[in-house]
């Protein structure tokens, strides 16, 4: 791997399947930044590198779709931080 430091920016149980979510921060040897979003469902894991520019619109368009049905989501403890 070319990872010099990880850290944990965020870590949260998602509704309404229980996925684990971690949000890390990720300083590669390269000199860049990346922000990994890893996602357990059981056994599974999905996990995504994605860069600052990708993570902003990414964020953005999570932002905006929440903003319009957050009303209707009945969430109750689910996306609280673990």
């Amino acid at each position: 791997m070319d990872e010099t430091g990880i850290s944990s920016l965020d870590k949260f149980t998602a509704s309404p399947y229980r996925q684990e979510i971690e949000l890390q921060h990720v300083e590669h040897r390269a000199d860049y930044v990346t922000m990994r979003v890893r996602i357990r469902e059981l056994k599974r894991f999905t996990i995504f590198d994605i860069d600052p520019i990708t993570a902003k619109r990414w964020g953005q368009a999570m932002l905006e779709w929440a903003s319009r049905h957050e009303a209707k989501s009945g969430a109750g403890d689910e996306g609280e931080p673990k």
